[in-house]
Parts: structure tokens; C-alpha cells; sequence
């Protein structure tokens, strides 16, 4: 059974998914949660910005399991990259056009007006780039150069959702992933394969 502050935070995630940071208010997350007033006061004593950075870190775990999860799949860290972007273009189109998580639009609307709602943001990019790493360096890259690379890809995927988004077409997300796969196969190979042709 969820609890109310659970219940609070999964009504937060819909509403700014749905409707964005300013048009998501207090009273609205009240009436659609079922929750009592006094319980929202209880449990986020700071208000709006403490919901929503608590939404934004609760979705963002979901988020990064997830991709940790599809990453998994396959050995090949450029074809694993490939693949997750691939079935996010066809979610994002079966969800309309919907991201599914209130990350970016939280990013875009928010973090620059609240440093608590920036701090969770970042947070999640963060641990979402470290997922992109991890699975390059467990291939045999360099710390260094995984750490560029997937910070090129995540902030290339932030871009490609929101065209997706503005478009309403999955299109640039579906070119992002042929884009990324070529570019990061045409790079300098992982440490290990150099070092199997260069003993």
C-alpha cells in the first residue's frame, strides 16, 4: 500500500510531467493525491521546492535503474547505448510525445530559480552520466575518455528528447542513436582492444 508521502510524491511526478513547474500548485497536489492539507505540511514542512526536489529524486531513481537495467543487456557498450535509445524513441511515441519523468522539464523550468530543485537535478544527471561510464569503462575504456563520452551522450539524449517532444516526432531521438553508435565506433578503441592488437 503506498503512503501518503509516497502518494504525495507519485501525484507531484504526474503533474509537472503533464503540466510543468509553475502550473503545478500546492492546492492541486493536495486535491489529486487524496491527501489531507495537513499531511503535505507534515511531510514537506519547506513547501513546493522540497516536493518537487523530492520528486525529481524519486523519479530519477527510477529513471536510473531503468537505464542501468537496459545497459545490461548487451556487452557492447555502443550497441547497448544504441538499443536504449532506440526503445526510448518508441516509448516516447507510444506515451505521445509524454517523457514519462519530470526530469527535463523540472531542468528547464526550474533549476535555475531554485538551488534545491538545481541540486536534485544535478543529482540525477549525474548518476545518469555514471551509468553511461560505468558501462564504457567496463568494456576496457579509460576512466577519462568514458567520462567524456558519456557526458556527450547524455547531454546529445537531453537534446534529442526535447526535439522529439517539440516535433512530436521520434525521429531526431532515432538519428541521435545512429549518430552516437558511428561516432563513438569511428573514436579511439577501448584501452583493452589496443592493447590485444599492441601487446
Amino acid at each position: 500500500m503506498t503512503s501518503t508521502h509516497d502518494q504525495i510524491i507519485l501525484v507531484t511526478c504526474t503533474l509537472l510531467e503533464k503540466q510543468g513547474y509553475p502550473a503545478t500548485g500546492l492546492n492541486e497536489i493536495v486535491k489529486e493525491s487524496g491527501a489531507p492539507k495537513g499531511s503535505l505540511y507534515y511531510y514537506f514542512p519547506d513547501g513546493k521546492e522540497q516536493i518537487v526536489s523530492e520528486a525529481v529524486l524519486f523519479s530519477g531513481k527510477i529513471l536510473v535503474e531503468r537505464l542501468q537495467t537496459e545497459l545490461a543487456k548487451h556487452s557492447d557498450p555502443i550497441q547497448a547505448i544504441y538499443e536504449y535509445i532506440m526503445r526510448l524513441a518508441g516509448k516516447v511515441e507510444e506515451m505521445q510525445f509524454a517523457a514519462g519523468n519530470p526530469l527535463t522539464i523540472v531542468a528547464i523550468e526550474a533549476a535555475g530559480s531554485s538551488e534545491r530543485i538545481s541540486q536534485a537535478c544535478r543529482e540525477v544527471y549525474s548518476q545518469l552520466q555514471a551509468a553511461f561510464q560505468e558501462k564504457m569503462v567496463s568494456a576496457g575504456m579509460a576512466v577519462s575518455e568514458a567520462d567524456e563520452r558519456a557526458r556527450l551522450t547524455l547531454a546529445s539524449l537531453e537534446g534529442g528528447i526535447l526535439l522529439s517532444r517539440v516535433y512530436r516526432t521520434a525521429d531526431p531521438l532515432r538519428a541521435l542513436a545512429g549518430h552516437l553508435r558511428d561516432t563513438l565506433q569511428n573514436s579511439n578503441p577501448p584501452q583493452t582492444e589496443s592493447a590485444e592488437r599492441h601487446p
